[in-house]
């Protein structure tokens, strides 16, 4: 680990979807740049998901503006091979310069010189700049709640793919956003006697009055939100494009035979304990939902659009008894659970990345990707710029503002003073030699 294989301007961390916008972005600026991928390209869509997962938004909106996935409808959700299949070509498409199978082991500012010396699984990369695209879904997190020296299967959603990886019996799903309520869903159908433990949520239309609610996000200006609302940054959303695309009703879940929970709480043995918020958590899901219908409403009056009147979607079904009578303690044993899966999110890893730009907690320290480091950027961030930043069409705008301040930076390190360039002006003498 001490040859210098390879020198380059900027070395970009992983190939999923932000990696390759960052690889675009910079080819298009003609900044020399090399990528990194540990695995295969966009890795995690084919085997860090379940089987049956699909985009949560629309093809013709969950993808990036240079290519269009021409073999599904605009409107239908692409399976998740099929997402990872549109990036491998994507990055064709430009011949990104990705080196896959090569795992990025530590990176270290230079002593006394400029750039970054970058150790890795096949040699030593020295770049004047790095950035972090390995985005925000690395380490899957279980909760220090969960219940020890107990006979259930734990596993987190990250690590779930069919009901048939479970033991017979009934399932206990924590956590009501994307992950979990498709989870949840998945397991009913198949047959599952299911538990669903729902905390706070924004609840969204998959569709309303002609358009999907990416469109509606759009138009309202939502995707283009600056920073988050107080109080929302532990906020899931409950969306799908499971089936063609359906809103999440959990009401409409609970009829169908899911039991509803509110946010567990704790585990004491084969007791699990649930907090009392479970039809408050409802509520306010019911409010961003009916919040977004108004906007929507609000606005086809106002730009006087001819779109159909959809008054059913403003129907909802009573509350069943599981929110009526919530259940606050469940013994998991006597109700014949056996499995457990933890749709509670990940965490960031960038313990290979050893320079001045986390906070105490160990967050990013970034304005817009451009981090408190020098020469450090991050990309792929939730709210890295706006409200769409971790979403495949938002990391693409964020890729181009990233790519433009490393050009910046570039064009200001060509700068030569006067002295400099009259330097190089300067005629080069010819040495002679004269014989008598």
């Amino acid at each position: 680990m001490t040859t210098v294989k390879i020198k380059t301007d900027t070395l970009i961390v992983g190939a999923g979807q932000a990696g390759v916008a960052m690889s675009e972005h910079l080819s298009k600026l003609g900044v020399p740049h090399l990528v990194l991928e540990r695995n295969r390209i966009a890795e995690r869509w084919r085997t860090g998901r379940w089987d049956s997962l699909v985009a949560n938004g629309p093809a013709w909106h969950d993808r990036f503006p240079g290519l269009a996935f021409d073999d599904l409808s605009p409107d239908s959700f692409a399976p998740k091979e099929r997402v990872a299949d549109y990036f491998e070509a994507y990055a064709k498409k430009f011949n990104a310069p990705i080196r896959t199978g090569v795992d990025v082991l530590k990176v270290e500012r230079n002593v006394g010189r400029p750039g970054f010396t970058i150790e890795t699984s096949e040699g030593v990369i020295e770049a004047a700049r790095v950035v972090a695209a390995t985005g925000p879904f690395q380490n899957p997190v279980i909760p220090p709640i969960a219940p020890k020296d107990q006979p259930l299967l734990q596993i987190h959603s990250a690590d779930y793919r069919n009901p048939g990886q479970l033991p017979e019996g009934a399932v206990l799903v924590v956590g009501a956003g994307s992950s979990g309520v498709q989870i949840a869903d998945e397991l009913q159908r198949a047959g599952k006697q299911v538990y669903l433990s729902v905390g706070a949520h924004d609840r969204p239309p998959r569709a309303y009055r002609n358009r999907d609610f990416c469109w509606w996000l759009g138009v309202l200006g939502e995707w283009d939100q600056a920073a988050m609302k107080p109080g929302r940054e532990h906020v899931t959303i409950a969306v799908s494009g499971a089936h063609g695309g359906r809103t999440v009703d959990f009401r409409g879940l609970a009829h169908r035979g899911m039991t509803l929970v509110g946010l567990t709480q704790s585990f004491d043995g084969s007791v699990a304990t649930f907090q009392p918020n479970l039809a408050e958590n409802l509520a306010r899901g019911d409010e961003n939902y009916l919040a977004l219908l108004d906007a929507a409403d609000a606005y086809i009056e106002r730009n006087g659009l001819d779109l159909p009147q959809e008054p059913e979607a403003r129907i909802t079904f009573p509350d069943p008894e599981c929110v009526t009578h919530p259940i606050l303690q469940l013994d998991l044993a006597k109700a014949g659970v056996t499995s457990i899966i933890w749709a509670t999110g990940f965490a960031t890893d960038y313990s290979w990345l050893k320079v001045n730009a986390f906070d105490a907690n160990g967050k990013p320290q970034h304005q817009r990707g451009v981090s408190s480091e020098p020469g450090v950027y991050f990309l792929g961030l939730p709210w890295q710029s706006r409200r769409g930043s971790s979403f495949i069409w938002g990391v693409w705008h964020d890729a181009k503002y990233v790519a433009d301040q490393i050009a910046i930076q570039r064009s200001y390190l060509d700068y030569h003073d006067a002295a400099q360039r009259q330097a190089e002006a300067a005629p080069v003498a010819l040495e002679t030699t004269v014989s008598a």
